[in-house]
């Protein structure tokens, strides 16, 4: 066995139906009295719902979570939070909401609570990132790692079919590139393929019913696991590409993470054998590209970056951005070949 360094971080983790009815008890158990709700506009009724269960402990609702973290957005909540006297933060939905809560902690401390809706995994993780001048720009702060996390898989019962299966491949994306991470371990390896069977099995059951709680809970056990994979381990090409993607083209993250994630994996499928079998295997495949092509055409999802807003003519810049910057990845950077995962990507292509 090669050595290696495993870092568990601090995470409470309340699972179950009906979860979500334990946070006022959490709020005064982080020893706060006033606490700003977090959401994206299409989330106001659930941020409501968060807010009345608090009842005198809400300090307010701040709506205006975005895709990216635009820095304008993390300025204003931290000056919202500031001036309703908020000494905690609760962020229910999903990546984009998180974030902003981990942009409000990264400057103020605040704690945040997180109520995930999606199955993005950023809760578990001290990664954070805000977009400004058209760059995103990621970082690490430990202070940024939400304090508690309420998975309530009632709450994700009305994330659309569509949403649920790129969100759901988003948090694939962090166990599959976690296997062949230089910074992987064997601890981290056994959550990557346990998060990436779940997610594998419950998202046809959720295509075929979006009610199936046995397959929400499982999606919300992968999201959980896959995300703490992607908070140990440092990631390689494929969230370069989608962080460039995101942050400089303004794509959807989910749907992004979704169409780029088979060609990533084709791109490094030689260089890293032994974790491409186990992404296959976690997949029920023969090919770790292939699995997850399917797994996303089969079930409804875009496999193209045509269909989601990027133009053919910004592949080039897009690879220059995505090479400006040298990173640890099982294959050697090659701008040609990279230059041509995009182009697959973007026609939609199936890896071969």
């Amino acid at each position: 066995m090669n050595p290696f360094t495993y870092i568990a971080r601090p995470a409470r983790v309340l699972f179950g139906a009906g979860t979500l009815q334990q946070l006022p008890a959490e709020v005064d158990r982080l020893g706060a009295r006033k606490a700003i709700v977090l959401s994206t506009p299409e989330q106001r009724a659930s941020a409501q719902q968060v807010a009345d269960l608090l009842g005198t402990r809400a300090a307010g609702i701040f709506d205006r979570a975005v895709m990216h973290v635009p820095i304008e957005t993390a300025r204003e909540a931290r000056a919202f939070a500031a001036s309703h006297g908020a000494d905690c933060a609760v962020a229910i939905g999903g990546g984009s909401t998180v974030g902003l809560g981990k942009a409000i902690a990264l400057e103020s401390a605040l704690p945040v609570i997180a109520i995930p809706t999606t199955y993005a995994g950023s809760e578990m993780t001290t990664i954070y990132g805000i977009t400004e001048g058209g760059m995103k720009k990621t970082g690490r702060a430990d202070q940024v790692l939400p304090r508690t996390v309420l998975y309530d898989p009632e709450l994700s019962a009305g994330l659309p079919v569509g949403l649920s299966i790129t969100s759901g491949i988003n948090a694939i994306a962090h166990a599959a590139e976690g296997l062949y991470s230089v910074t992987t371990n064997p601890i981290i390896e056994i959550m990557a393929q346990q998060g990436m069977e779940a997610l594998g099995r419950a998202l046809p059951r959720i295509k075929a019913n979006a009610r199936d709680m046995e397959a929400r809970s499982d999606a919300l056990y992968g999201a959980w696991l896959c995300g703490t994979v992607l908070a140990s381990v440092d990631m390689a090409l494929h969230h370069k590409l989608c962080h460039t993607l995101g942050g400089s083209f303004n794509l959807p993250h989910a749907e992004t993470h979704t169409i780029v994630l088979p060609h990533a994996l084709a791109y490094n499928a030689a260089a890293a054998p032994e974790a491409m079998r186990k992404i296959a295997q976690a997949l029920q495949g023969s090919s770790a590209a292939q699995a997850v092509y399917d797994l996303a055409h089969d079930n409804g999802a875009p496999v193209a970056l045509k269909d989601i807003g990027m133009r053919e003519t910004d592949l080039d810049q897009a690879c220059d951005i995505a090479l400006s910057n040298q990173y640890p990845n099982p294959r050697p950077l090659e701008r040609a070949a990279i230059r041509q995962l995009l182009q697959d990507a973007w026609e939609g292509r199936r890896p071969g």
